[in-house]
């Protein structure tokens, strides 16, 4: 079994992930161009790993997302013990793993059709931002 292991930046919000805009009476939806520069920076982060070519077929895929670290985190450890990182901002997982899989596709994985299982996880965190 072929396994890809990447950290990518941190994405952006599905909702900033797309972009409506008027085309004759319809209104149409398409990726922002902060979408289309977070894609780029994947392919880069991807080719520059190796991938030369995406996985064809059923894949599993494991998220751990890391929001930034406050520079008050020490302050909210001391004051609210284990669960210090529950108010620190984060997007959330669903949001995305959207926008990860969108970015993968036709560069790690073939289509975000072939995701059989899927795991998410939002990490404490310890520096900066990243997926």
């Amino acid at each position: 079994m072929k396994s890809i292991t990447l950290t990518l930046p941190y994405p952006l919000s599905a909702n900033r992930y797309w972009k409506s805009f008027p085309l004759g009476k319809r209104l149409m939806t398409a990726p922002s161009q902060e979408a289309k520069e977070y894609k780029r920076n994947v392919v880069l982060i991807a080719r520059a790993a190796g991938i030369s070519s995406p996985i064809l077929g059923r894949v599993q895929i494991d998220i751990q997302l890391y929001p930034a670290r406050p520079q008050d985190w020490q302050t909210r450890m001391r004051t609210h013990g284990a669960g210090w990182d529950d108010s620190v901002r984060c997007i959330d997982l669903d949001n995305a793993r959207k926008v990860l899989y969108d970015s993968l596709k036709g560069v790690a994985i073939e289509d975000d059709r072939w995701v059989r299982r899927d795991t998410g996880e939002r990490m404490e965190p310890d520096g900066e931002p990243r997926v």
